[in-house]
């Protein structure tokens, strides 16, 4: 089929609109109209009727998406600060797959720098607000019980350096604190820092 028959074929016959297609770009509107604001404001300044307004749309649309102000900031860190994941194959090594994982937060290091402002005045802000920080506790808590239950589904127990438990707050640890310090002095934090510490990690020996 040339691309002028699917051209014409896709003009006689519209393609059918998903269900939930317009809640989605709601949101999504919704989140990108928050970023912006605490970007210009910070969080303590940011209010939903301000987000609405920023979004051009109304109050009801916000509290179709989002319970509270809280809420709202919990779904703008699972959206820009989503979880790493890596590729690799099934029979790969846990070396392999901790490569695979530094490669993969390697990648994501530009999309990580737009975000990371966002990210550390947001937990600034969740360290004096006791109620966000026992939902960030929770869904942190959640995430570690799911990390844990992937690293047993990739690696055997006596390949792991340590128990998944605690394996998974370390690579978190490990991921957050590079991150981090290549925003702030990315000429001491090069690729090769993020390789290594992922190789130490799974028990690579040093090379040269």
């Amino acid at each position: 089929m040339t691309a002028d028959s699917t051209a014409d074929s896709t003009a006689e016959v519209p393609r059918p609109r998903l269900k939930g297609d317009k809640r989605a770009r709601t949101r999504a509107a919704l989140l990108e109209a928050a970023r912006a604001l605490i970007r210009e404001k910070g969080y303590e300044r940011t209010t939903l009727a301000d987000v609405a307004q920023r979004a051009g749309m109304t109050s009801g649309a916000i509290y179709g998406n989002f319970a509270n102000r809280d809420a709202l900031f919990i779904a703008l860190a699972e959206t820009y600060w989503a979880p790493v994941k890596p590729k690799f194959r099934a029979d790969a090594t846990f070396a392999e797959k901790m490569r695979a994982l530094a490669e993969a937060t390697v990648a994501a290091i530009p999309e990580r720098r737009e975000a990371a402002v966002g990210r550390l005045t947001g937990m600034a802000y969740t360290l004096g607000n006791d109620a966000l920080s026992a939902q960030v506790h929770e869904k942190t808590a959640a995430s570690y019980a799911w990390g844990a239950a992937w690293l047993r589904s990739v690696a055997r127990e006596d390949e792991l350096p340590m128990p998944a438990e605690t394996l998974v707050r370390v690579i978190h640890a490990l991921t957050e604190g590079l991150l981090f310090q290549r925003f702030l002095t990315p000429d001491l934090v090069p690729d090769e820092v993020f390789y290594a510490a992922f190789a130490a990690l799974a028990g690579e020996p040093r090379k040269g």
